[in-house]
């Protein structure tokens, strides 16, 4: 009888043993949010973190993507980190800036020469110093600046071939002031709008057009409303991974390293898989799309976006020069 009990209590340590370790497969859940459709690039790079976070920490975190501003907006997912609400979001670099102006830097016209330009500032020196500087300042963590592509413009009025083009044209720009400051030395009516109204206020005519990550123009079907298409290259276009604070004190050490890794990894990944969109992408808008694209000379935009370089850092501080200042000697 007694062996009976003591094989009894055996299985039964067993079972409570399996039950446990099952529990703690997924033991925290993160749910990462972002704005636009699932197939678009910030759905892409989430799939792709998603797989290297299960991965690297065996299976203890369990990712899942919460697209189409399930969770929150853009424009509310920065503060919402802040108050712990929201584990991980998706936000375009420029609006992050109401929050931090320091992320500016990254949004001025023309501040980035190259695609190798920018990524020896992330990958390099700014990129460490923002990452450490943004979580003092906001508690928030910068997990990955992912990759980057060109903004291009589109206006359902006229092509730009000149800077004068863009005389009067209404162009939706997102609530930041470097971006404002930039369409108004362009020329056009800047309307800052949020990011949830800009859809509708695009296809009602509200305004007459914006910009957006090349992709963001199909992904968003844009298309089929703003007929002209302008590559000026004026903005850098980037969507950082972002985790709350809340969220990165649950995890252990280990966690916490395999988590960084994975943030690391993906946005390599995400970067070699989107080199070569743009043109691809372009070229499908204009042959798929239905869209009339130019290519204007950019001297004048160029000027025009210097002045605008030299006003914000003028305006923004010792810490805020320091970092231009280091940016554009990355170029060198």
């Amino acid at each position: 009888m007694k062996t009976l009990n003591v094989k009894a209590l055996v299985a039964s340590a067993a079972l409570v043993s399996v039950t446990a370790t099952s529990a703690l497969a997924a033991d925290i859940t993160m749910n990462l949010g972002f704005g636009a459709p699932e197939e678009s690039l910030y759905g892409r790079f989430g799939k792709i973190f998603e797989a290297k976070a299960e991965e690297y920490t065996g299976g203890s975190i369990d990712v899942k993507l919460r697209c189409c501003n399930q969770i929150s907006s853009e424009d509310e997912a920065f503060k919402a980190m802040q108050l712990g609400t929201v584990d991980g979001f998706f936000i375009t670099s420029n609006n992050v800036s109401p929050h931090w102006p320091l992320m500016d830097v990254t949004v001025l016209p023309y501040i980035f020469q190259s695609g190798k330009h920018l990524e020896d500032v992330v990958d390099g020196e700014v990129g460490d110093f923002m990452k450490a500087q943004l979580q003092t300042d906001t508690s928030v963590h910068l997990l990955s600046f992912g990759p980057a592509l060109y903004r291009d413009f589109f206006n359902s009025v006229r092509p730009v071939n000149t800077m004068a083009d863009m005389d009067g044209l209404k162009i939706r720009v997102p609530k930041n002031e470097v971006m404002l400051a930039t369409f108004e030395a362009f020329g056009a009516n800047p309307v800052p709008l949020a990011w949830s109204e800009t859809p509708t206020a695009l296809q009602t005519g509200t305004v007459d057009g914006g910009d957006n990550g090349t992709s963001f123009i199909r992904d968003m079907k844009f298309y089929e409303f703003e007929k002209h298409l302008v590559v000026l290259e004026h903005f850098v276009a980037m969507a950082p991974l972002f985790a709350s604070d809340n969220f990165m004190k649950k995890l252990s050490d280990e966690q916490r390293e395999q988590v960084l890794r994975a943030a690391t990894d993906a946005g390599i990944e995400m970067r070699q898989q989107v080199s070569n969109e743009t043109a691809e992408v372009r070229k499908w808008l204009v042959e798929e799309g239905g869209m009339a694209m130019t290519t204007p000379d950019k001297a004048d935009f160029v000027e025009a976006g210097k002045k605008v370089q030299n006003e914000f850092a003028e305006k923004r501080g010792a810490q805020f020069q320091e970092l231009v200042a280091k940016i554009q000697a990355a170029a060198n």
